[in-house]
């Protein structure tokens, strides 16, 4: 049955309700651990059956792996003015999404880094995440150029870009403590490396 909702109030509803879900999944992790806490106790907080939880989040290891930001980034680059390079189209992608990021959901993003760092099985499934990562930025940033996915120059440099995020802002933050805007300012100066290394080849 399709909902009597207009398009746009649904859709803030769903973004609310998965929300609700990583926000007490989240505060019960935290209170109790992540392998003590069940779906059931999450869904029982947020007040959803279980059946809505996994409609919003497959598995329970997803409320913590899954990065919601990272399909925003992507738009953002897709949307960039023509011509200009590929480090300089995700360093702009990324200011769109992390400069409007309230403080509220800098702080969720910080407690979800933060756990994942204190998980072993967590934080070796995000260490693999990390060539999907490089897919997911080699085609957005061959998108932007108008080429081919399979084309290996943005395989490369979507790799290399990887690569200097990781040195300067390792997963889960320094420390453990998440990723900080402060963070996000220091990936910006070592991106600016990167674009200078390659005009120079």
């Amino acid at each position: 049955m399709t909902s009597s909702l207009p398009a746009g109030l649904r859709e803030r509803k769903k973004a609310k309700t998965r929300a609700a879900i990583r926000d007490h999944a989240l505060r019960l992790f935290e209170e109790q651990g992540y392998a003590a806490t069940t779906v059931d106790q999450i869904a029982e907080a947020a007040e959803v059956s279980q059946s809505t939880f996994f409609r919003y989040f497959p598995t329970k290891e997803d409320v913590i792996l899954t990065d919601d930001y990272d399909p925003l980034i992507v738009e953002a680059i897709k949307a960039q003015p023509p011509g200009i390079s590929p480090v300089r189209a995700l360093v702009n992608g990324m200011r769109t999404v992390f400069y409007n990021l309230s403080p509220e959901e800098w702080e969720s993003e910080r407690r979800r880094q933060a756990i994942y760092q204190l998980v072993p099985e967590l934080r070796a499934r995000v260490m693999n995440q990390t060539v999907s990562a490089i897919d997911m930025l080699a085609a957005a940033l061959a998108d932007h150029d108008g080429k081919p996915h399979d084309d290996v120059t943005y395989r490369v440099i979507a790799g290399a870009i990887v690569g200097v995020i990781l040195a300067v802002a390792p997963l889960g933050g320094r420390d453990g403590e998440g990723f900080q805007p402060s963070d996000f300012a220091e990936v910006e100066e070592a991106l600016e490396i990167l674009e200078q290394q390659f005009r120079r080849g």
